[in-house]
């Protein structure tokens, strides 16, 4: 296993999640300071939208270039259209807990995750369903029995989805239909005693994971081989493979607690490093 070290880049956020590449820049949204920035590889910072619905915690495009912002605690997800958002699904009659990272496809299918239950009010853990949307904004169930499904990629030229199950300590992968549906699901790895959180996938299929209670980022292959990994002083929150050539990994942190995060201390940052595998894609 190699291990890498990043370097911070631009810090003084409150808590960054879903980091997306897009346009020559990093898009990413502050989850409790509801606010979406596009951040360029030097640090430097632009508000795109402010005010956002609470927990803006997922972020992705259409091929058109629409940006989808998750609206978690409304259950929603939206879309930016001339500065405004407007609800591209309402996943409020299906979802049994605030909506939480998703996957965009080619063909503008998403897959989406939720928490289950009332993370915030204390309710006992319980497994949950993931959910399709279609690009018309047609919602339909995916897989159930998934426990806190969180981040997600789309691998092997559209045919296999893995999910990050944050509290069973794995990735899960399903096969993906040309229709869209999944089935045959399996281990893609098993990382106990990590929480796998933002996850990005590279051109050789291999899986870089955030892991929030260990504060490390690893590259996984199917199987569950680690070939490389950093390690963060804090938490490791979500990560995105970027930059011209592709081959810049983008890493969200946070190096404060729990408590640190509910009372809104700004310590949230961005890192970067060179890796040698790029982007799926680039």
């Amino acid at each position: 296993m190699q291990e890498l070290k990043a370097h911070r880049f631009a810090d003084d956020f409150v808590f960054l999640e879903a980091p997306r590449w897009y346009d020559g820049c990093l898009w990413v949204p502050d989850v409790f300071d509801s606010i979406l920035y596009q951040v360029d590889v030097s640090g430097r910072r632009l508000v795109l939208k402010d005010n956002l619905p609470p927990r803006p915690n997922s972020l992705g495009f259409l091929s058109d270039g629409t940006p989808l912002i998750v609206s978690s605690v409304a259950r929603q997800i939206l879309k930016l259209v001339d500065g405004e958002l407007l609800v591209h699904a309402d996943l409020s009659k299906w979802a049994t807990g605030d909506l939480n990272d998703f996957a965009v496809a080619d063909n503008g299918c998403l897959y989406v995750g939720n928490f289950g239950y009332d993370l915030f009010m204390g309710e006992e853990k319980r497994e949950t369903s993931l959910h399709i949307v279609e690009l018309d904004g047609t919602v339909s169930h995916g897989s159930d029995g998934v426990e806190f499904p969180n981040g997600a990629v789309i691998l092997n030229h559209g045919r296999t989805l893995v999910v990050a199950e944050t509290w069973r300590g794995r990735l899960t992968a399903f096969d993906r239909a040309l229709d869209g549906s999944l089935s045959n699901r399996r281990l893609f790895a098993d990382i106990a005693g990590r929480e796998p959180d933002g996850m990005c996938a590279d051109a050789e299929g291999g899986v870089w994971v955030c892991s929030f209670n260990t504060g490390e980022v690893l590259r996984v292959l199917e199987g569950g081989e680690i070939t490389h990994r950093l390690h963060f002083p804090g938490s490791a929150v979500a990560c995105e493979l970027g930059g011209e050539d592709g081959h810049t990994l983008f890493i969200t942190t946070y190096d404060g607690t729990i408590p640190d995060q509910q009372a809104r201390k700004r310590l949230g940052a961005l890192n970067q490093v060179q890796v040698d595998i790029p982007r799926a894609g680039s």
